[in-house]
């Protein structure tokens, strides 16, 4: 272990502490970088990226990043130095990632669906002195966004553009990594140690502003090498279809830092169509994949509109960021009997909690999200801050060799979510059985009926099952006599709209749940408002349900 001014690590742990999680395989001590300098070594002409328009060798990635990370040194780059990056599911994306990984530098990822009030909080609250962007995406220019702020922030130094002219002041990318020549380690200086501070992931801020991720590699590496050993199985024979934005925590972790680490190839996706999906699939032969909930629904959409869809290379599709419903699951496995569909719970504080793991039985993942990755301590606590018994509801609190060491800039939230005992407190509500959790909600999701908790999650996974409801959404609604009462956001599978009494009909008599949980005002809309992650804005929907 080498200790430098960046190593936070051991501000939450210490150096035995730091040792035990290394010896046990808990902890990698290597780097990201080292990783791709043998694979580049060992197969340099093998395929390590593409993303529809282009591809990347191992060898390519690993000589235009070392380009690429001189270049940034020598604007001033260097260890522990943030770098807001904001770009599209590219090639590119990988090569700057490793650049700053070499360096040592601080990656600050940035979805590209956040706008100026979002970014510049990212690029202000992170001390970002460098951003990184594309010219032009999906019709919005991102360097006259980034100008602006620049304008306003004199820390920021220096913007570079992918896929784009620099200017008198911006710097090109591609100019940036030209030339034949490939930088010595003499030339880039020390590399980080693997307890250095590798990453800020901002959470998706489905509630308030959102929070920064404090991740070192080796928090970092705990998720990717749980997944690939216990979820994917995975080998260099695999290619990863990744249409999650790899600038957020599962992208990142999954889509690139698993796939880096095991030799496997990825294959982007910058632009999300299900059927451009699935034709993506046969093309590129992927064979796994991860993503939020509702990219799984909507693959499953097109599979039913489409049977002739070619998804035989596909061995495994993992699905974090909210519970799958049984419902979703029994029709994928009709409809992609080779494909295993498996739950994964995590966050952007510590990506894996649990999963669905390829030896377990097939019914579990009908009933639950998974069990504790290997290393991962989880209880179940009542409000008092006491465990549970088996089967009962609760906070899911949990330890974790991928826990964050903190919110970046905030030791206040950091103390409140980490408690003295090391357990983080996430939020959501579960129950666990027989060693398997089931997440039944979120602590802010409970809808308070005259006194009685009522679980949006039990609501919608019930609802789902109506074959005229393609999505559903359950939230508080504010009630004088009650207190709150249950709204339900509906998509509609057709041209078939139920009214309250039906629904409650169907809940009743075909799903046994009790009339006091059945929503009483449906509204339906085109599609639910979620997160560039997928998750479901329910703070937008319980504004506009309390409106009326």
């Amino acid at each position: 272990m080498t200790t430098t001014e960046a190593n936070h690590a051991l501000a939450r742990y210490t150096p035995q502490q730091i040792e035990a999680f290394e010896s046990s395989g808990q902890w990698d001590a290597g780097t990201l970088t080292s990783y791709v300098d043998d694979l580049a070594i060992a197969a340099p002409d093998k395929i390590a990226l593409t993303d529809g328009y282009g591809s990347l060798t191992r060898g390519e990635l690993h000589d235009r990043s070392r380009r690429l990370a001189l270049s940034l040194k020598n604007l001033g780059i260097t260890h522990g130095a943030r770098v807001q990056v904001q770009l599209p599911n590219w090639n590119e994306f990988a090569v700057i990632y490793l650049a700053l990984a070499r360096l040592g530098a601080i990656l600050v990822p940035t979805m590209p669906v956040y706008r100026d009030d979002e970014v510049k909080f990212v690029i202000d609250n992170s001390g970002a002195k460098m951003s990184i962007v594309t010219s032009n995406f999906r019709h919005f220019d991102y360097v006259a966004m980034i100008e602006g702020i620049r304008a306003v922030t004199p820390a920021l130094e220096n913007v570079i553009v992918v896929r784009g002219a620099g200017s008198a002041s911006t710097l090109s990318y591609d100019e940036l990594i030209a030339g034949e020549h490939v930088p010595t380690d003499a030339e880039l200086g020390r590399g980080p140690s693997s307890e250095d501070t590798h990453a800020i992931i901002y959470t998706s801020g489905t509630e308030s502003r959102p929070k920064g991720c404090e991740h070192t590699f080796a928090t970092m590496a705990f998720t990717a090498r749980r997944l690939a050993v216990d979820v994917f199985q995975l080998s260099q024979d695999d290619v990863m279809l990744m249409p999650t934005p790899i600038t957020h925590a599962t992208g990142l972790a999954a889509g690139l830092m698993m796939p880096l680490l095991y030799g496997a190839s990825i294959h982007l996706v910058d632009v999300w169509e299900p059927h451009d999906a699935l034709h993506r699939i046969a093309e590129y032969k992927t064979t796994v994949s991860m993503s939020a909930t509702p990219f799984l629904q909507m693959t499953l959409g097109a599979l039913k509109a489409d049977p002739t869809h070619d998804m035989s290379s596909m061995r495994v599709w993992a699905s974090a960021g909210a519970p799958i419903p049984e419902s979703m699951l029994r029709a994928w496995r009709d409809l992609a009997p080779g494909c295993l569909a498996l739950p994964v719970y995590g966050n952007s504080e510590a990506l894996i909690v649990t999963a669905m793991q390829h030896d377990d039985p097939a019914e579990k993942a009908l009933v639950s999200d998974g069990r504790p990755a290997d290393g991962v301590t989880l209880e179940i606590r009542d409000e008092s801050g006491a465990a549970v018994t088996d089967g009962s509801e609760g906070e899911i609190v949990f330890r974790s060799p991928g826990l964050l060491l903190g919110y970046w800039n905030d030791p206040q939230k950091t103390a409140g979510a980490i408690g003295a005992d090391g357990f983080f407190a996430s939020g959501d509500l579960g129950k666990v059985t027989d060693g398997y959790l089931r997440v039944t909600g979120r602590i802010k999701d409970l809808i308070i009926r005259g006194g009685l908790n009522i679980s949006a999650r039990e609501v919608e996974e019930n609802a789902a099952y109506h074959p005229a409801i393609a999505a559903i959404a359950a939230v508080s609604m504010p009630d004088e006599r009650l207190g709150e009462k249950v709204c339900a956001f509906i998509v509609a599978a057709g041209d078939e709209r139920l009214t309250v009494g039906e629904l409650a009909a169907f809940l009743q008599g075909e799903r046994h749940i009790a009339a006091h949980k059945c929503p009483e005002r449906l509204i339906y809309i085109d599609e639910l408002p979620t997160t560039a992650t997928g998750k479901v804005k329910k703070f937008e929907l319980r504004q506009r349900a309390a409106v009326g």
